[in-house]
């Protein structure tokens, strides 16, 4: 916690306002101010983040790398004050010098390196792992241009640039002095030296990879840990200077291009061999840079590295970043001389995987003459370890030789992420708890039969310092008055909450705070889309990235379905509501992007239509992301967490929703299931086909989506609408999602469950008219979500996985 008074952070403030800007502080513009805000905090810190880091080496602390593609860090402004512990100190201080912090706070960019729940839930557990006081820091890519930003023109996705570097980023700190080589291409020379064999790569393309710090503060503890992400820069003495004075300006500037389109864009496209290249590029590229780095630190330190694997914990955050696995063999043996068993032994027992799906498309594979040729030394390492293994295996299952082709890491003309991932890591966790039974028994089942011990379960979690603490300051201040503070350090403690669900006057207070939330966003859409929404409509939110399987479709079919029925009879008695979505799709998911485009064009046909209008309204919010989140949030009060049971392997977003006091309408999935069991099943909604049915859909069949279409006039005409006109003069504009539902059987289950989902809806109706009840459940969710906290997630990572300690035991 900083120690500072209000006088001495205004005198600090001034003094670096005059230093940045060389004016006095009433000839400054906001963003001016904001510049020197975020210096000074940044000043504050950097005491903080070299002590830390000489306390680390002092008292030999294990080191643990979370090595992740995507970091959806937001803005680090308010959880940088929150976290010093100088929130209220600086708000009353700028005040006094005539400044609104919440202005200044809007003025920074959202850090959007990251598509969705993978890169959110990394950035909650540095956030986490800081608070915790365990040594553990980011590795990942500093991407010029983030993933994008989203516009909306004519009802469709539209992807233009996310320019957050456009002003600098002012809580990085550029590290060329550390900067390493990754070599791409080229080929490898094999030696015989005294009896062993010595492999030298050559005629390679260097890629010089440059690291850009940024501090993670811990809540209120005086640690600060890292998060390192690279930037793919060219060496001035690879750039091509005799052909650019010969005129040939286009092969001189090739170089330069083809190295700075590795940290340009987050996920390229990869529906074409190009895309699919320069993404396997991206991974290597952070990776090798990652664990060179990690390596020299190690050794300039004084580490022997022979005892790597009792001091270093290397975690990888899904699929990304497996090549971790080869690229620390290649080290160990190449570079440090040691022996393969005992280099093996080492990775193994560094190494630890989080699977974080079951869906084919993103367990991710490369074809083998794509990765021979940009990784030759790498690919030589991964045929290897899967000759290795497969004779392990052949030894184990005699003659089962389909079980061994599955389970094999280069099978079929490409190289296998997930099994690498496995093979080379000695833990392997699902994200919740029906997630790892589905890898342990159904997707994984052959290599959890092979190596039982690796599988565990650590159910994801959110910081609540950011979803609560900063997102609803009102509600942080409800509980500290019923409950007391300690919740937040301890957020399990939210739980004595629960002993004023049925308080009349804890409810009258959950509701004020709820309306003033609801007040915010609706004034907030009515300034960035024009739309008025009524506030005291139920506001029912889905929003997540959008997939076929998170089934956004089965949510908007159900809109136009009660779309119907008021037409039909407009005296029909509905709670009045606002469908509220919001979320991005990949650029090449084109089935994803016709969704974008039917939720905003029945949210235009609806929103205009005076028949209706008054009873519901739908709003597509673009853009999604951290900042905007945090104001949907606190502000809905029906989460839609409707995914294909099995499909989803935990979700954050409902543990968010839970905490901030909106009731869930969900299917048994993900976390969903774990929510339910804290929560009971009164106090959420639950709809939809078991893991049960849908699994045993999807291993004997008999769903015959096309057939329940046709036998129910109320579904037929709704799945018609798609194709007839109702909605765009354009009969082929959703017919891709028509053919989704019937021509290609509807692999996400929408039609079946769609009656259950309405019943459940009309429960949530029922529900909502007894304000005395729902506001009770409210309370409940708020009391049991600290379960949900990252900081429990992270404990368990700690003392499960990676073996390191917690400076910080009480806060659990």
């Amino acid at each position: 916690m900083l120690n500072i008074d209000k006088e001495t952070f205004k005198s600090d403030y001034i003094q670096k306002f005059i230093e940045i800007h060389g004016k006095d502080l009433e000839e400054g513009t906001d963003y001016n101010k904001y510049e020197a805000l975020a210096s000074l905090i940044r000043d504050y810190v950097a005491k903080m983040w070299i002590d830390t880091n000489k306390r680390y080496k002092e008292n030999k602390s294990k080191q643990v790398y979370y090595f992740s593609m995507e970091f959806l860090l937001g803005r680090l402004l308010g959880s940088n004050l929150l976290n010093l512990g100088i929130n209220d100190l600086c708000r009353e201080g700028l005040n006094e010098l005539g400044i609104d912090l919440t202005k200044l706070e809007y003025l920074e960019e959202d850090q959007g390196l990251g598509n969705g729940g993978l890169g959110r839930l990394a950035a909650c557990f540095l956030d986490s792992m800081a608070s915790l006081g365990i040594s553990g820091h980011g590795c990942g890519i500093r991407y010029k241009h983030g993933f994008f930003n989203q516009k909306i023109i004519n009802f469709s996705q539209v992807e233009v640039p996310d320019d957050w570097l456009k002003r600098g980023n002012l809580w990085e700190i550029k590290k060329s002095d550390k900067a390493r080589i990754v070599k791409f291409g080229g080929e490898v020379k094999v030696e015989y030296i005294d009896g062993n064999l010595k492999f030298h790569h050559v005629n390679y393309e260097k890629v010089q990879a440059v690291p850009y710090d940024m501090p993670i503060v811990g809540y209120k503890n005086n640690v600060v840990n890292t998060l390192r992400l690279w930037s793919a820069e060219p060496l001035s003495n690879e750039f091509d200077f005799s052909s650019f004075n010969r005129g040939d300006f286009k092969k001189a500037m090739e170089y330069k291009d083809s190295v700075e389109a590795i940290s340009q864009v987050l996920y390229p496209d990869d529906s074409f061999y190009e895309g699919k290249l320069l993404r396997l590029k991206q991974e290597y590229f952070f990776v090798s840079a990652g664990i060179q780095s990690i390596i020299h630190h190690f050794k300039s330190t004084g580490g022997n590295i022979k005892e790597l694997d009792e001091k270093i914990a290397i975690h990888m955050n899904d699929t990304h970043p497996t090549l971790a696995v080869p690229e620390l063999m290649r080290i160990l043996v190449d570079e440090e001389g040691i022996g393969w068993d005992n280099a093996w032994r080492m990775t193994n027992n560094i190494m630890s995987y989080t699977n974080h799906t079951i869906l084919a498309e993103a367990l991710e594979k490369w074809p083998v003459d794509m990765f021979k040729k940009l990784l030759p030394r790498i690919f030589m390492i991964i045929q290897e370890i899967d000759r290795r293994f497969c004779e392990g295996l052949r030894n184990k299952y005699p003659g089962q030789w389909d079980k061994i082709n599955k389970m094999q890491i280069i099978n079929g003309g490409f190289v296998k992420m997930a099994n690498l991932a496995i093979v080379g890591s000695h833990s392997v966790n699902g994200v919740a708890k029906l997630h790892t039974e589905i890898l342990k028994k159904q997707e994984m089942s052959d290599f959890y039969y092979c190596y039982p011990n690796k599988f565990n379960n650590k159910t994801n979690g959110i910081t609540h310092r950011r979803w609560l603490m900063i997102a609803n300051p009102q509600l942080t201040e409800l509980l500290k008055k019923t409950i007391g503070d300690s919740f937040i350090t301890h957020p399990t403690d939210m739980i004595n909450f629960q002993k004023f669900a049925k308080d009349s006057g804890v409810q009258e207070e959950l509701k004020r705070i709820k309306n003033r939330n609801k007040k915010k966003l609706a004034d907030y859409i009515y300034k960035v889309q024009g739309i008025r929404v009524d506030e005291e409509s139920m506001f029912d939110v889905q929003v997540k990235r959008l997939h076929a399987y998170k089934r956004q479709t089965l949510n908007c079919i159900r809109i136009m379905d009660l779309y119907n029925r008021l037409l039909d009879n407009p005296n029909l008695d509905i709670v009045p509501r606002t469908f509220i979505f919001a979320g991005k799709s990949a650029p090449g998911y084109y089935l994803a992007k016709d969704i974008i485009t039917l939720i905003n064009t029945v949210a235009n046909k609806i929103n205009n239509d005076n028949r209706v209008n008054k009873k519901i309204k739908v709003v597509f919010m673009e853009n999604y992301r951290v900042s905007l989140a945090e104001t949907i949030i606190p502000a809905a009060d029906l989460s839609e967490q409707i995914s294909t049971t099995t499909k989803e392997a935990s979700g954050t977003s409902n543990m968010k929703f839970m905490m901030n006091g909106a009731v869930t309408i969900a299917t048994l999935d993900g976390a969903n299931v774990e929510i339910r069991d804290e929560v009971g099943d009164d106090n959420i909604v639950i709809f939809g086909l078991t893991e049960r049915e849908v699994l045993n859909y999807y291993k004997n069949g008999g769903y015959n989506s096309q057939k329940l279409i046709n036998n129910d006039d109320r579904i037929k005409k709704i799945i018609n609408s798609l194709i007839d006109g109702t909605y765009s003069k354009d009969t082929n504009k959703f017919k891709s999602i028509y053919q989704n539902l019937v021509t290609y059987n509807d692999e996400f289950f929408v039609i079946k469950d769609f009656y259950s989902y309405l019943e459940a809806q009309k429960k949530v109706d029922d529900l909502y008219r007894n304000t005395s009840r729902w506001q009770e459940m409210c309370a409940v969710n708020i009391a049991h979500s600290g379960i949900f906290s990252s900081d429990r997630t992270i404990k368990e990572y700690a003392t499960g996985i990676w073996g390191s300690k917690c400076m910080y035991e009480n806060l659990q």
